[in-house]
């Protein structure tokens, strides 16, 4: 039996019914073209904004606004431990939480860069209002958002200050991806093309880490070393910093992959206007990654007190390296390098990577889940909470999404 068709929600459309209203309207009106051509482009940017959304658009919509979600939440955990507190100025950062109540693992983090707490707190800011302005979108829309309060259970840093409110993420058991590096440097592979990449820092992407210091213990003073703190709290600092790339980088991707699949303009401007800026954080990390793998902080060899996971920073800039190896590795190598691209035959270009739309939520969702971000979402029984089944659902309706025509 053909199952009845379900009723679109409020503001969303789909394609028939534009096209049945389209002809309808070309039988009734004729324009010359003189009237074209001299029509405002404003009116008629303003009469294609007047269009309903499709399913499609609602759907990536949605599950972007997921993802900041997500970005917003482990955001503000980085910002509340290494975030400035004042601006330049003097004046507070305003944010809607305490920032900057650890000093030692501050000290850490400005080894990679002196302005890295003011980095982190605009970074944190800017995922907050990412978050904010696509729900307050979908909500004039007509359309439930995304709500993830419910998956709020994992437990925040104990180091003293921390509001104690459950988070969505855990940065304390991370397994840190960091091809990124090796992939954005490479001029004769692109991902698009199935190619895999090596990890830059290989014991990061295995085990896990914390990126956070986990409590007061982990914040730990040492005058015998140069900046003042002991090694381990430096290599929670370092992790952080190669971790806030990883995070960025996949928005970097995420946006133009899914922008293919947008219909309605007014979606297409939202995802053409939020992923750049992403991209301007990825850029960001990027640079100060590399401080953390770079004398004096590297090369570094540390033991996790607690769960006994060794971590190595190693020299990027090993003047040992190989001439492939110092292609692959070399820490001031941060623009793309320019490589294949759609088909050999055009040759290389300096492009974001990768930009292929098959499956392009389902992949971000999954990276997260390999990252271990989201361990802390199972009861002690192993029974998950729905939250990981809720983000592929989101992503699946996403990558179903397809650019149609009106």
């Amino acid at each position: 039996m053909k199952k009845p068709m379900q009723p679109l929600p409020a503001g969303v459309t789909n394609r028939r019914s534009f096209l049945k209203k389209g002809a309808a309207a070309a039988g009734a009106v004729t324009m010359s073209a003189g009237l074209l051509s001299n029509a405002p482009y404003a009116r008629a940017h303003d009469d294609d904004d007047s269009r309903p959304l499709t399913r499609g658009d609602i759907a990536i919509l949605r599950f972007l606004q997921a993802l900041e979600t997500i970005e917003a939440d482990l955001w503000r955990q980085y910002a509340e431990l290494g975030g400035a507190t004042t601006q330049p100025n003097a004046s507070p950062i305003d944010l809607p939480f305490p920032t900057g109540l650890a000093p030692a693992y501050i000290t850490g983090l400005i080894q990679l860069d002196g302005d890295m707490p003011q980095y982190i707190a605009d970074n944190t800011d800017d995922e907050l209002s990412h978050e904010s302005f696509l729900r307050n979108y979908l909500e004039d829309k007509g359309v439930e958002s995304a709500d993830l309060t419910p998956f709020k259970n994992i437990t925040p840093s104990q180091v003293t200050g921390v509001p104690g409110d459950l988070r969505l993420t855990n940065l304390t058991q991370l397994t840190v991806d960091t091809s990124w590096w090796t992939r954005y440097r490479s001029d004769n592979m692109n991902p698009d093309f199935g190619d895999t990449f090596p990890n830059a820092i290989p014991t990061l992407g295995v085990l896990q880490h914390t990126a956070i210091p986990r409590n007061n213990n982990d914040l730990i003073i040492d005058p015998t070393q140069p900046n003042g703190i002991g090694a381990f709290t430096q290599a929670i600092a370092s992790t952080a910093g190669f971790h806030f790339a990883f995070i960025e980088q996949g928005g970097t991707s995420l946006y133009p992959q899914l922008a293919q699949r947008v219909t309605h303009p007014e979606v297409l401007r939202i995802l053409l206007s939020i992923g750049p800026t992403e991209t301007c954080h990825f850029q960001t990390w990027h640079d100060k990654a590399g401080n953390a793998a770079q004398p004096p902080l590297a090369p570094l060899t540390v033991k996790d007190p607690v769960t006994g996971v060794s971590v190595t920073f190693p020299n990027l800039d090993d003047p040992t390296h190989t001439a492939a190896q110092a292609d692959a590795l070399q820490a001031n190598l941060i623009m793309p390098e320019p490589t294949i691209f759609l088909n050999r035959k055009f040759g290389t270009v300096s492009i974001i990577r990768p930009t292929e739309t098959k499956d392009a939520a389902k992949n971000a969702v999954k990276s997260l889940v390999d990252d271990g971000l989201f361990l802390g979402h199972t009861s002690k029984k192993g029974k998950s909470d729905g939250f990981v089944e809720k983000l592929f659902d989101l992503a699946a309706a996403a990558d179903e999404a397809r650019r149609e025509s009106f």
